[in-house]
């Protein structure tokens, strides 16, 4: 009998990549979904390792294999075979392989049969997670955001019916109502890099200072700016105010990223709220995932909106690789502890 092509150690069950336009994130997942070891390295799909010079590339994807075998070349050598699922922009049009989007509504079985196939010339392919797309009249997209929701779905102990809200706070923050497996539609807001080219690119910056640690002070009072009496006159008229309090003295250069932080994150709160009070359905459950510091600030800003406390999710992009592996048969829930078999034998139909 021809031994089975893709037989893997019980201990070692997928490499799961996190892979984005700046970075790349890479997990050694063990049978239970369990995160053996982590690793992160500066190839996103912008900044590939170059060639050596004694080694032109040869092929479209031949940088994209540097930056793999570089982060986790090791692990592949040590278990031939492992299956491998990336999700993020490494499946744009950018990227290694486009991904095609997916239409939303959509579930986590409709995202494992979607999954874009790269054949690798030594070891196994390459198994790619779509994006998806809200059509409308004001289209919206996402693209590893809906991995990092079903691994925080599959955390959750509710009942499937119940609605989520989950918070994705980030250079593009995410809002994303959903039920367990299932994504049924999202918001976007440009905060974070809003922030950044605001604080970096106007005169806004010119009068900032970097302090020892956050002024929490300070982006309380952006965040009660973005939500007072002057509402009226929007987000444009408001992050002026930077200036101006720093001008006339009310705001220390060190205090004006955070108050500026405080606004911009408030307006987008601010703004959801209003989504969700014209919802015919409000989430009972409410998750952020993301940066911890970012996490506590949108935590802050949420319950000065009126909304309960949120929880934290962690790790959530690589149980949610996990959860669209399993799904897709690229690895096979362990046998319970009573088996026998020392092996998982898992099959990589797209």
């Amino acid at each position: 009998m021809a031994p089975a092509r893709f037989l893997v150690p019980a201990e070692a069950g997928l490499i799961a990549l996190d892979w984005g336009t700046s970075a790349l994130r890479a997990f050694r997942m063990g049978a239970h979904g369990e995160v053996l070891e982590t690793r992160h390295r500066p190839w996103g799909i912008m900044n590939l390792p170059p060639a050596t010079a004694s080694a032109a590339d040869g092929e479209p994807g031949a940088a994209f294999e540097r930056a793999l075998q570089n982060t986790c070349g090791d692990w592949l050598a040590a278990t031939p075979g492992l299956p491998l699922l990336a999700c993020g922009m490494v499946g744009s049009a950018q990227g290694w392989r486009e991904a095609k989007y997916l239409p939303t509504p959509t579930s986590l079985d409709a995202l494992a049969r979607g999954l874009t196939l790269v054949e690798r010339r030594d070891g196994p392919p390459l198994h790619i997670v779509p994006g998806l797309l809200q059509q409308g009249a004001l289209p919206n997209v996402m693209r590893g955001e809906e991995t990092q929701v079903l691994g925080v779905l599959a955390g959750l102990a509710l009942p499937a019916d119940a609605p989520v809200l989950i918070g994705l706070p980030g250079t593009h923050s995410k809002w994303v109502l959903a039920r367990q497996g299932h994504i049924e539609q999202f918001h976007t807001f440009m905060t974070g890099e809003v922030f950044a080219a605001l604080r970096g690119h106007t005169i806004l910056g010119k009068t900032m200072q970097a302090a020892a640690a956050p002024d929490d002070d300070a982006f309380a009072r952006g965040l009660e700016v973005a939500r007072g009496s002057d509402t009226a006159l929007g987000l444009l008229s408001h992050i002026f105010s930077t200036r101006t309090l720093g001008l006339t003295g009310a705001l220390a250069p060190t205090a004006q990223a955070d108050y500026l932080s405080g606004l911009l994150i408030g307006h987008e709160v601010a703004s959801l709220s209003r989504v969700q009070d014209q919802a015919p359905t409000t989430p009972q459950t409410l998750v952020l995932c993301g940066e911890p510091d970012l996490c506590r600030r949108y935590a802050v800003a949420l319950q000065t909106c009126g909304f309960a406390a949120p929880t934290i999710a962690m790790q959530a992009t690589a149980n949610g690789l996990w959860q669209i592996a399993l799904a897709a048969g690229l690895v096979v829930a362990p046998a319970p502890a009573s088996s026998s078999h020392p092996f998982t034998a898992g099959s990589l139909a797209a």
